[in-house]
Parts: C-alpha cells; sequence; structure tokens
C-alpha cells in the first residue's frame, strides 16, 4: 500500500467520521420535530372533530365506523413499522401524518368527557413529564436496555387489564392501571429515548434511508405521549 492510497483511506475515514457526528444531531432533530407536528396535527384534528357536530355525529353514533377507525390506525402502525425499507420517505411521513390524524378523530371523544381547562393542565404536565424523561433518557449514562423486557411485560400486564376491566367495569382497576399506565409510559419515554439516540449514533449519514429510522423514532416518542396524556387524564382530568 503506497502513501498515496494510505493518504486517501484517512481521509475517507475521517470524512465518515465527520459525516457521521452531523448526521446525529440532525437525525435527532428530526425525531422531535416530527413527533412534535404529529402531536399539532392530532390535537386539531381532535378538536376539529369535536366541534362540528356533523362528523361527530357520523363517526360516534355508528359503531362500524369507529371499529373501522381502530382498524385503520393498527394496519398504518404495522405497515410503517415492517414496511418501512420498502417505502420512500415521502410515502412513510404520509402514512404518519394520516395515523395523527385519524387518531386525532378518535381522541376527539375526551372533549365530550373532560373540561378544556382540564385537558390543557393535564396535557402541559404530560409535556412536562415527557421532556424530564426524555432528558434523562438522552444524557444519562446508566444502560436502561435491562428496562425494555420488564416494560413490555408490564405493558402486556396493563393491555390485559384493560380488556378485563371492559367486562368487570371495575372503578378501583381503572384507578390500578392508570397509575400503572403512568409509570410504564415514563419508563418508556427514557428507554426508548435512549434507544433511538444509541441508533443515531452510529448512523452513517442523514440520508433518506436513516430519516425513514427517524420517522418510526418519532412514531414510537409519538405514541409514548399520548399514552401518558391518556393515563394522566383519567387520574387527574376533571369531568364536564
Amino acid at each position: 500500500m503506497d502513501y498515496e492510497e494510505m493518504n486517501y483511506q484517512s481521509l475517507s475515514s475521517r470524512q465518515r467520521e465527520w459525516d457521521s457526528s452531523l448526521a446525529f444531531p440532525a437525525l435527532m432533530r428530526k425525531v422531535y420535530v416530527w413527533m412534535t407536528l404529529a402531536l399539532v396535527i392530532t390535537a386539531l384534528s381532535a378538536y376539529g372533530v369535536a366541534t362540528n357536530p356533523v362528523m361527530s355525529a357520523l363517526i360516534y353514533s355508528n359503531p362500524i365506523v369507529m371499529w373501522l377507525l381502530v382498524g385503520a390506525e393498527l394496519l398504518l402502525v404495522i405497515g410503517l413499522g415492517a414496511g418501512i425499507n420498502k417505502m420512500s420517505l415521502m410515502t412513510a411521513t404520509t402514512l404518519f401524518v394520516v395515523y395523527s390524524i385519524l387518531n386525532g378523530v378518535m381522541l376527539s371523544s375526551i372533549f365530550f368527557i373532560y373540561s378544556l381547562g382540564s385537558i390543557s393542565t393535564v396535557f402541559m404536565i404530560t409535556a412536562a413529564t415527557f421532556g424530564a424523561m426524555s432528558l434523562y433518557g438522552y444524557v444519562t449514562q446508566k444502560d436502561l436496555s435491562s428496562w425494555g423486557k420488564v416494560l413490555m411485560m408490564a405493558l402486556i400486564g396493563l393491555i390485559i387489564a384493560t380488556i378485563v376491566n371492559i367486562f368487570v367495569a371495575s372503578p378501583g382497576l381503572t384507578l390500578i392501571a392508570s397509575y400503572a399506565g403512568v409509570l410504564i409510559f415514563v419508563g418508556l419515554t427514557a428507554y426508548d429515548t435512549q434507544r433511538i439516540k444509541q441508533m443515531f449514533l452510529t448512523a452513517p449519514d442523514a440520508g433518506e434511508h436513516m430519516q425513514k429510522y427517524a420517522l418510526l423514532g418519532a412514531l414510537t416518542l409519538y405514541l409514548d405521549f399520548v399514552n401518558l396524556f391518556l393515563y394522566l387524564l383519567r387520574i387527574f382530568g376533571k369531568r364536564d
């Protein structure tokens, strides 16, 4: 290997390191920007449906429409997760926006249950809690990977308890599940943030391929935020 070849490889290596160092903050920024935009879209969609009597009647007077919305949301989440590598960034972004709108339509029911002031207060509490835990997951030197299995098992237990409570309608179980849900999604916020950070620390660039993974990261944190908000709303929300 001659001097010129060695020099070229050295320059290439430094260039890759430079590209990687630039990619990390760009990708993390995209995660939070996309997550924030999705939350805004969801909030506007929810409020828009709640204040439109025609839309509200169409959705809530027909169980079939509700089941179609639930099915569409599930298909979108599964499709994004499983098919992200086969999609263009534009297609993935469009599906993410559509999911945010559909989720807003589904969440419009909270405006018929809780006062607007209560919803606003709980949203601010959620934002502060989410921000603190996401910051912790970002800056901590502690390896949070061990949290993953525990939190996923707890989440499965929470889902089972929620399904059971549909039939038994126990206020006590509802309250316990709400507190458990808060703890689970507080933990998941920190865990998912660290996992996303670690993935992008070694990103070779901020090209379309990695941006699609940033979109998936935004979806993950978006779901953590929304679920944390809903469980906090069940605890602190004031009903109309």
